[in-house]
């Protein structure tokens, strides 16, 4: 199986940049590739999809263990000539959900990127660390990212001397991807943005040695057993909300609740009219603080999710979807726009991230997801907090910092933390399985609905 991953000395080293071009060099010289992201990000996954016009999945040490993880590589590249994972941070950064544990669990080479920008002597310097503080390591070689075209015997120079190898640089190019504050610029926002990575993929091919990376790519999948995936008797129909203020999906999360037996509808709260006729509904993260005022004033939206939470119909409300189902969303002008009206509260804007990281969440009472003392793997990223977070889960971090959270009952799980479906597979059937009840109950399972 061929499989490489391309990680970076940090964050902002220019991994992203360097993925999407050689993404992109892959598919101008007609090579299929398959592309993943390391961690729970949501936004780099989208300039891939950019690249590919295809889903791109994450894969996280946190929320998986090896097996799972060899399982979603396998699944999800099948059909692909070679799998292209994207790291995050920097290689070592992360612990269990490092790109460093990862390349380790399922055995992948890595290419580390180092951003040049004011550097010469002390790029060697960068190397040795990282070929030398974790080993063993599957570091196979470098690209140099904003690279002087004068350094480049240099750089092949030090490789020769360290025992790795050179696969190539990128020049400062006048059209780089922005730079982005913790991932608050998606892929739809960037302009030109295809043209952008035609160019960068042309790049790639002049200065990145393509050839080298595939013919050491190659190298077997540990084996795995593929997890076990409960099968719904009924057909329930989720709606999804997606379009530009709810787009952080995770593509595996979606195929999961295909394989347990769900049809999913997608809607858009922004534009449509109306809720269609589901058993279930998904509202996930993004940006509806940006899209406050026309989600506000979508009233018949709002209406049709109001009356059918109320009427019981099983909902999953994650950070932005969580914002949404508010009696009021607040913007940064200071506005208070009326929502949902399901969380009587305010969500509201705030100077910093809160509480920002990898959680493990008990829960307090039975609900909808699972059983009272269960818990359950999470993340939250948001600058956005509420007056009511809920307080049927107690969240903590590995650091031991800790704090209520979720709006939990038998029919919803509302709150600011993401959930990663693999990481607690009979979690994600007890939502389906409420579906499929509800369904039955109100008489809404169709057949004849397409996903």
């Amino acid at each position: 199986m061929r499989r490489i991953m391309i990680a970076g000395t940090g964050s902002g080293s220019g991994k992203t940049t360097v993925t999407c071009a050689i993404l992109s060099a892959l598919r101008q010289s007609g090579i299929h590739a398959a592309s993943f992201k390391c961690g729970p990000d949501y936004i780099d996954p989208m300039f891939h999809r950019e690249v590919l016009g295809t889903p791109s999945c994450n894969l996280d040490g946190y929320f998986c263990d090896r097996n799972t993880l060899c399982y979603l590589l396998d699944r999800h590249s099948k059909s692909a000539d070679i799998a292209v994972i994207e790291g995050v941070m920097g290689f070592y950064d992360g612990d269990s959900g490092s790109a460093y544990n990862l390349s380790e669990q399922t055995e992948t080479p890595v290419i580390i990127v180092v951003d040049c920008k004011g550097m010469q002597a002390s790029i060697g310097a960068v190397m040795l660390g990282f070929l030398q503080y974790q080993t063993p390591n599957r570091i196979a070689g470098f690209i140099f990212n904003r690279l002087p075209e004068r350094l480049i015997p240099y750089v092949k120079q030090l490789c020769g001397d360290l025992n790795t190898t050179c696969f190539g640089s990128l020049p400062r190019l006048k059209d780089e991807i922005p730079s982005r504050h913790l991932g608050l610029v998606t892929a739809a926002e960037i302009l030109d943005l295809q043209d952008k990575m035609q160019i960068l993929g042309g790049e790639a091919l002049k200065s990145i040695d393509i050839g080298k990376i595939i013919q050491i790519s190659e190298h077997p999948l540990p084996r795995y057993t593929p997890p076990e995936i409960p099968k719904c008797d009924a057909t329930p129909v989720i709606a999804v909300a997606k379009d530009s203020a709810f787009c952080f999906h995770y593509a595996e999360n979606l195929d999961l609740l295909g394989q347990m037996g769900c049809k999913l509808q997608h809607f858009s709260p922004l534009h449509d009219a109306h809720l269609p006729e589901a058993d279930g509904l998904i509202l996930c993260g993004g940006y509806p603080e940006l899209y406050a005022k026309e989600l506000s004033e979508n009233r018949t939206m709002l209406h049709d999710i109001r009356q059918a939470i109320r009427s019981g119909m099983p909902v999953i409300a994650e950070c932005g979807g969580f914002m949404y189902l508010h009696t009021e969303l607040k913007t940064k002008s200071g506005d208070a726009l009326p929502m949902a009206d399901i969380i009587t509260g305010c969500a509201f804007p705030t100077d910093s991230l809160r509480r920002f990281g990898y959680i493990t969440m008990e829960a307090r009472n039975d609900q909808l997801l699972c059983s009272a003392g269960h818990k359950i793997r999470a993340h939250e990223f948001h600058y956005w907090d509420s007056t009511a977070c809920g307080d049927s889960f107690h969240a903590v971090k590995p650091d031991d910092r800790s704090w209520d959270c979720i709006h939990g009952t038998d029919t919803m799980y509302a709150g600011f933390p993401h959930l990663y479906f693999y990481a607690d597979i009979p979690a994600a059937y007890r939502f389906v399985q409420a579906a499929a009840r509800y369904g039955a109950k109100h008489g809404t399972n169709q057949s004849d609905q397409t996903a």
